[in-house]
């Protein structure tokens, strides 16, 4: 294996575990603050746009959204024009709790950014918006694939 593999290996697992310990913290599952993530970044979602991009059947995402709009993070919003679409959004103040499970994370991150310069975040973003993207197209693969 190659030695720069190895570190981001350990990168991936530090990052499952983590996601999984604010999961517990809540009382959620981790494919729930996983949503709860995306549609922090994105905005509101259709329903079948959160079970896309987390890889679920329909039933498992509304059962998803059930446990977040019980918990108090979301709610669903029918479309003005067709009241057929449903669409999900974070509840205003809905990710307090998220976000006090995440500060001991954001302490540590804002220690380790000391040891980079300003002139290095450009190149570390570019860095992680590649990974992702990269992980999206390995993600696409194997879920189309038959065993």
């Amino acid at each position: 294996m190659h030695p720069g593999e190895a570190v981001f290996r350990e990168f991936l697992i530090s990052i499952v575990l983590h996601n999984e310990a604010v999961a517990d913290r809540l009382g959620l599952q981790p494919a729930d603050v996983a949503a709860t993530m995306l549609l922090e970044t994105r905005g509101p979602l259709a329903v079948g746009a959160i079970a896309e991009e987390l890889g679920l059947p329909s039933a498992s995402a509304t059962r998803l959204i059930d446990r977040l709009e019980k918990a108090g993070y979301v709610r669903r919003v029918r479309g003005e024009r067709d009241r057929r679409t449903i669409t999900v959004e974070l509840v205003e103040g809905g990710l307090d709790d998220y976000h006090a499970a995440c500060a001991t994370s954001r302490r540590h991150l804002d220690a380790l950014a000391l040891h980079y310069g300003p002139e290095q975040a450009p190149l570390l973003l570019d860095m992680f918006a590649r990974v992702t993207e990269a992980h999206r197209s390995a993600t696409a693969e194997l879920r189309q694939a038959t065993p």
